[in-house]
């Protein structure tokens, strides 16, 4: 159990919209509930995408996503459930597995796969885009899995059961720490009619999404495969969520970079000559080396 009385959110965050997300195709056709879209890049600057999927349709996800290049960000997957092999040009590969997290910098280029290593059952989970600050997008790639027992759990005097994937919730820090960017992430399981409460530092861009149940903030509920958006109202310090019934979701918050975004495709970088470069680099086959200074 965590100590409540040191948490608490004395002015909580409203919700400032609610979003539905997009279905898409990615991959090799797998299908995905785009939720975070380029066009919510800059209100929730420093997040770029957030992809969420789950079938238990084979023929949903079993083609996976053949080798595909980035520059410029960070990718975060993390598994519900299922199971998948990752593979990239650095040399690194791994599985990721049931409540497992793949963290992957891509810096100045990588190139890599994720293919599912299952024929049937249910496969679910997230992946999210982290940009990087302009002056870390040209770093050597970096990766690391985390398996389920590796992410850090904690349960609270009121009944919930957190996972903690980067940042700090109640004294309980996470996975993975980024200095500039400052992400929280964690995974939240709620009894009916429990609460939750999160600190936020004022400024920091955040949002949760809800995969199970139906949660509310204030007087807006947020249901099954809905986004909310929280506004950064001056002076708030945190969100409470209160479950409905008995409820599983996401909470988000990182710090605004406040840089310009140029992307296309799987190249986020801050200028269109980056970007050019970027392509340039992945035609010739140059796509992670060393920069050239």
């Amino acid at each position: 159990m965590t100590d409540q009385v040191t948490h608490q959110v004395t002015a909580a965050r409203s919700v400032e919209r609610i979003i539905q997300g997009q279905a898409v195709m990615d991959g090799a056709g797998v299908k995905i509930n785009r939720v975070l879209t380029q066009t919510l890049q800059r209100r929730l600057d420093p997040f770029l995408m957030l992809d969420n999927f789950g079938s238990d349709k084979a023929n949903d996800y079993i083609a996976g996503f053949p080798s595909h290049p980035h520059r410029g960000f960070e990718t975060v997957t993390y598994m519900i459930e299922g199971r998948m092999r990752h593979k990239d040009s650095a040399g690194n590969e791994g599985l990721l597995t049931n409540g497992g997290v793949q963290w992957m910098t891509a810096g100045r280029g990588v190139i890599h796969s994720e293919m599912p290593e299952q024929e049937d059952g249910v496969m679910e989970g997230f992946q999210l885009w982290l940009n990087l600050p302009a002056k870390d997008k040209m770093r050597a790639p970096w990766y690391r899995d985390f398996n389920g027992a590796d992410v850090p759990v904690f349960s609270t005097e009121a009944g919930a059961k957190v996972k903690v994937i980067a940042g700090s919730s109640h004294g309980v820090n996470g996975a993975v720490q980024r200095e500039v960017t400052e992400p929280l992430y964690i995974d939240v399981e709620l009894p009916a009619g429990a609460s939750f409460s999160q600190l936020l530092p004022e400024g920091h861009n955040a949002f949760i999404f809800t995969y199970r149940g139906s949660v509310n903030i204030g007087d807006k509920a947020v249901a099954t495969g809905r986004m909310a958006i929280l506004a950064n109202t001056k002076g708030a310090d945190g969100v409470v969520i209160e479950a409905s019934e008995a409820s599983r979701f996401i909470l988000i918050a990182g710090q605004p970079l406040n840089e310009p975004i140029a992307q296309y495709g799987p190249f986020v970088m801050n200028t269109q000559a980056e970007i050019f470069a970027a392509v340039d680099d992945f035609r010739a086959g140059k796509l992670g080396e060393e920069a050239q200074v």
